[in-house]
């Protein structure tokens, strides 16, 4: 593996080639360390599932998916001191910084919301479809005085695949993305990963928990985290442990006033999480209750998943307008439909307009709900959490108002809000 890599015409020297950069490397100050071995993990080569996410825009990425369940207490970080702090993180192993990064490389938003709820925002330089994405985390944001993530000009690291010398020329202070998952990339290898992590800035991230997918091939001990345990790892890299562990004390409220007040199993919706294919005759579906990081908006709500029994291979299903009939679920929540990518209005006239998509009970009671990503950090999952509780269980939690194309995060009123704003944007702007 590894393939044929460009020169950067901006170098007088390769950059990407070891040989080529004299003297010691320019990381001197972050080192790895603890109980895995980082050079035994990154030796060799391997493959990976070829992997386009439908539901997106169609950027092609390789490997599986992320992460696990909806609560937790963090990964485990020795926190500051005046030698430095340590982050860990499988299958990473250990980081010890002696500073907090100040500029960081990340692909996939929920590291960049993760950053912004921790205060350091202003240290991303890049991520996936920069206008989709910081468009989508700011509709959420828009609640939350003082808070806001400012996209304009970030390097997209999928736009031309993972280019190894945009990752020297960006030289970030720590790449939030997991080694395993970016040695599956085209024409990479672990030896570039390893290349970039001693020469450039360490890795740290894990991927493969979204739906808990098998890492590549060499990877054994592979750990899964929830949501809030990968952001508690990552809180330890920027040295923030007091304000993960409030933002986490926020999210807990907020699934025990959920859970506290979900109706009897018997009794809740039968729902299905769709994008539309681009045919307008099928849909890409999703599960709502299984583990991984991708649904922590959904798990918790503990609906009834309309294809519960369906065996998809891969990370989602595709069905037709008559399997849809079959399910005939009461909510049909429709992802990505809450970010600027897919239209709402366009989803529904294709509804209402299909003989067979007419008929769904969905269609019939407006219960076509704007989703948003399942690439969610903290802050999003909290407002998903909020969405989705509504959407699901009007009668308990609120309705949710009718979402039109471009619109923001509704202005719910007070006493219909599942957490605190005020709470969360202070602990974001003034730390816990």
């Amino acid at each position: 593996m590894g393939g044929t890599r460009g020169t950067p015409e901006a170098h007088e020297a390769d950059p990407t080639d070891p040989d080529a950069i004299d003297g010691p490397t320019r990381r001197d100050a972050i080192r790895y360390g603890g109980s895995v071995a980082v050079g035994g993990l990154l030796a060799g080569c391997t493959g990976g599932e070829s992997t386009v996410d439908p539901t997106g825009d169609g950027s092609s990425t390789t490997g599986g998916a992320n992460g696990t369940d909806d609560g937790g207490d963090g990964s485990s970080g020795t926190g500051g001191s005046e030698t430095g702090h340590s982050a860990t993180l499988s299958p990473v192993g250990t980081v010890e910084f002696d500073s907090v990064p100040e500029r960081v490389f990340t692909v996939f938003p929920q590291y960049a919301d993760m950053a912004v709820a921790l205060g350091h925002g202003d240290a991303v330089a890049s991520v996936y479809v920069p206008e989709m994405s910081g468009t989508t985390m700011n509709r959420y944001y828009g609640d939350l005085e003082g808070v806001s993530f400012e996209w304009e000009g970030l390097f997209d690291p999928l736009s031309e695949g993972i280019a190894k010398e945009r990752l020297y020329e960006l030289d970030a202070d720590v790449h939030l993305a997991d080694p395993a998952w970016a040695s599956t990339q085209e024409n990479w290898d672990r030896s570039d990963v390893e290349e970039i992590g001693s020469r450039v800035a360490p890795w740290f991230g894990n991927f493969y928990s979204g739906t808990r997918a098998e890492p590549p091939s060499g990877y054994d001990g592979y750990e899964y985290y929830d949501l809030w345990e990968l952001f508690g790892g990552v809180a330890d890299v920027f040295d923030e442990r007091e304000r993960y562990e409030a933002l986490a004390a926020v999210h807990d409220d907020l699934l025990e006033t959920v859970r506290g007040d979900l109706p009897p199993a018997g009794e809740r919706p039968t729902a299905v999480r769709v994008s539309m294919a681009a045919d307008g005759e099928s849909f890409y579906t999703y599960h709502l209750n299984e583990p991984g990081y991708w649904l922590a908006d959904t798990r918790p709500l503990g609906a009834v998943d309309a294809f519960a029994d369906a065996d998809w291979d891969g990370l989602w299903g595709q069905v037709d307008f008559e399997a849809m009939a079959e399910a005939d679920p009461d909510a049909i929540l429709h992802l990505w439909g809450f970010t600027p990518s897919r239209s709402m209005a366009e989803f529904r006239s294709t509804l209402r307009d299909h003989p067979v998509g007419a008929d769904l009970a969905a269609v019939e009671n407006d219960r076509l709900h704007a989703q948003g990503m399942r690439y969610q950090g903290p802050i999003m999952n909290l407002f998903q959490i909020e969405m989705t509780a509504k959407q699901l269980y009007p009668e308990t939690f609120g309705e949710w108002p009718r979402h039109e194309d471009g619109d923001g995060y509704p202005d719910l009123p007070e006493d219909e809000r599942l957490f605190d704003r005020e709470r969360v944007a202070g602990i974001i702007n003034e730390g816990a």
